[in-house]
């Protein structure tokens, strides 16, 4: 395999030999920064891409790169999938492979989320000092170096320390970080250039200046920069002493000191899809918008448009929510807010019973609501009830009942019934207490007292319509 390099890094007269092997077929691999997606750059047959630390590139440039042909592959790596990557994955619209399992011996890196203080600053450098170690301090911008700087001149003289950001000139910086890894420095203090692809064992505490102008999967690779090693790392998350952080960050910060096990990665890109929506996934906005629809409608339509793409077939997607019975009923049915008080938990049960597929799950989720929350309270019960009566009237092509106070009005999709002859021996059966009126329509010439009759009699009702219609298929 011939392999080819292309960075900023790289000479003019190396980067015009790479472009002209590309162009040519001669490059087998191409290694490269977001270089590679500039206009100049010409593939004669690209059939993968890899893109590494994914989180770092914009949906444009990914999108640039699988452009460049119709059909080719694409693979990403990242700790911290963004927002929209991972609800592509999670949609079914990408295929998602998770390594679980963290180096022999690695340790979890020990986080500290604080407000700045000289004396603790001081203690931890000086501890990573003193057992042979380095340290990292990482500002938000450039503007923060020179006063950190000082603060290390004035606060702890005891070491040595060099910085680096992104406006240094190429060299300058390969030779400074050349230096800190070579240890003829204890602390290396720079801007988010080290987020990503840098090993160095002996580094193992970091110290992030103003912590709440980072980003989640931001402060989770940097505080990646150290524990790489068999030794215990350290990460301070550190804000402005007396300082009102504003609900995002805090939620941000609290995850971070939450979530410091190892391989949080994915649990930590979850929290962030939870906190920043999930963005467009036919546009190049990376969060958002999905709360203007609702997060519920916008993955169930996704669902839809996926399993008719799968298939092959538009027609799918519409079968499969065709039928959704409307069905009138003087009865109480919901969740009480003194039976589950949490909004969010009372909107995904209410979501896990719509969804249930079959009788046996609707009984599950009842048994587990009876064993979280307490026994079922009457217009609990009468939900779970109703969703069973929905079952049974989408299996008998039910399009709507309406329950009143004389009697009850059955009308079918399509005006149609799948077994015509047998829908009229059971009118029979019933002696007249339920009628065909010539419009197809079935009439119960019955009047159900309370709720929970009136709830009951739609469940033998349906039940007794589903069955014939089972039979018949």
């Amino acid at each position: 395999m011939k392999i080819a390099e292309l960075s900023r890094f790289k000479s003019a007269k190396e980067s015009k030999a790479a472009l002209a092997g590309l162009a040519d077929g001669s490059v087998d691999i191409v290694i490269g920064t977001h270089k590679l997606v500039q206009p100049d750059v010409q593939f004669k047959n690209l059939g993968l891409v890899i893109i590494d630390e994914e989180h770092r590139f914009g949906v444009r440039q990914k999108e640039q790169l699988k452009r460049l042909r119709a059909n080719v592959d694409v693979l990403t790596l990242t700790a911290t999938p963004i927002p929209r990557t991972l609800q592509m994955a999670m949609s079914g619209l990408r295929e998602l492979s998770t390594i679980q399992t963290p180096p022999v011996d690695r340790l979890a890196v020990r986080t500290y989320v604080m407000e700045w203080d000289n004396m603790v600053m001081r203690e931890a450098l000086l501890r990573e000092h003193h057992r042979g170690g380095q340290s990292f301090i990482v500002v938000p911008r450039i503007a923060d170096m020179e006063e950190v700087e000082q603060w290390l001149r004035d606060t702890v003289p005891e070491i040595r320390f060099v910085t680096a950001h992104g406006q240094m000139a190429p060299t300058e910086v390969e030779e400074r970080m050349s230096a800190f890894y070579e240890k003829k420095y204890e602390v290396l203090l720079s801007t988010t250039i080290v987020e990503s692809g840098l090993d160095i064992p002996s580094a193992n505490t970091i110290i992030i200046h103003r912590a709440d102008r980072f980003g989640l999967a931001q402060l989770y690779q940097l505080r990646g920069r150290v524990g790489r090693s068999k030794l215990r790392a350290y990460a301070y998350l550190t804000t402005l002493a007396d300082m009102q952080l504003n609900v995002v960050a805090e939620k941000r910060l609290k995850v971070l000191g939450d979530l410091d096990s190892l391989g949080a990665g994915f649990q930590l890109a979850s929290h962030d899809l939870d906190i920043r929506g999930a963005g467009n996934l036919l546009g190049d906005e990376q969060s958002g918008h999905i709360r203007e629809v609702g997060f519920e409608l916008y993955q169930s339509m996704l669902e839809d448009a996926i399993l008719a793409a799968k298939a092959g077939d538009m027609g799918i997607a519409k079968e499969r929510h065709a039928l959704s019975p409307q069905i009138t009923v003087d009865a109480p049915i919901m969740i009480p807010e003194d039976y589950v008080p949490d909004l969010a938990v009372r909107m995904a049960l209410y979501r896990r019973l719509n969804d249930a597929e079959d009788t046996g799950e609707i009984e599950a989720i009842s048994a587990e609501m009876i064993d979280r929350f307490g026994p079922l309270p009457a217009p609990t019960t009468n939900l779970v009830k109703l969703i069973q009566i929905k079952q049974q009237a989408i299996a008998a092509n039910i399009a709507k009942i309406d329950v009143g106070a004389k009697g009850t009005l059955v009308s079918f999709h399509n005006d149609e019934f799948i077994d015509p002859a047998g829908l009229i021996a059971y009118t029979e059966r019933l002696n007249g207490a339920v009628k065909l009126r010539p419009d197809s329509k079935l009439v119960v010439n019955r009047a159900w007292g309370d709720p929970a009759a009136r709830l009951n009699g739609l469940f033998q009702l349906t039940k007794g319509l589903s069955a014939i219609a089972r039979k018949a298929r």
